[in-house]
């Protein structure tokens, strides 16, 4: 069920926070690359857009007929993004650092909890609305909820590579 998948995957990120200090968290492989805590920071409001889109999907028919992109379907169909590094929004750049470990730990209890509501209501509503994502058109709400859990998931090879940044100290 794509919700267990998403609750498996926020709560490995929740453990993870266990073996950092804040400094650790805080500090950047290089200046163009993120911190551990920024990659935090992106996955909860990536998934806090997703969460938003889930619920346009729910409240109406609204482009249902759209499409989603050919390598959407290519993604959705694997379950994965693409094994390669990928280039985001240039407000990337923009991240902040985290406040703490405590609000990043709080902040992904709540995103789990308000993805778990959000599908309970996927689950008896009866419209099949979509919404419209940047870069792969249109997705239905079960689509927005599977990217959620393969996004944390792309993220792990990024954050392998901050945690070798951090062992070289």
């Amino acid at each position: 069920m794509l919700i267990d998948d998403f609750n498996h995957i926020v709560d490995h990120w929740i453990a993870q926070l266990d073996q950092y200090s804040f400094d650790q968290l805080c500090s950047k492989p290089s200046p163009n690359k993120w911190s551990l805590g920024q990659l935090y920071l992106h996955l909860l409001a990536d998934t806090n857009y997703y969460i938003g889109q889930i619920e346009i999907c729910v409240l109406s028919n609204d482009n249902a007929g759209g499409e989603a992109a050919p390598q959407a379907r290519v993604m959705l169909l694997n379950n994965d993004f693409p094994d390669e590094i990928l280039e985001g929004s240039p407000n990337n750049a923009l991240i902040p650092q985290p406040g703490s470990k405590e609000q990043l730990r709080k902040d992904l209890v709540k995103l789990r909890s308000d993805m778990n509501n959000m599908a309970d209501r996927v689950s008896w509503s009866s419209y099949k609305g979509k919404a419209k994502h940047p870069g792969l058109d249109y997705l239905n709400a079960d689509e927005w909820l599977q990217l959620a859990e393969m996004h944390f998931r792309h993220h792990l090879r990024q954050k392998r590579r901050i945690d070798e940044f951090l062992k070289k100290g």
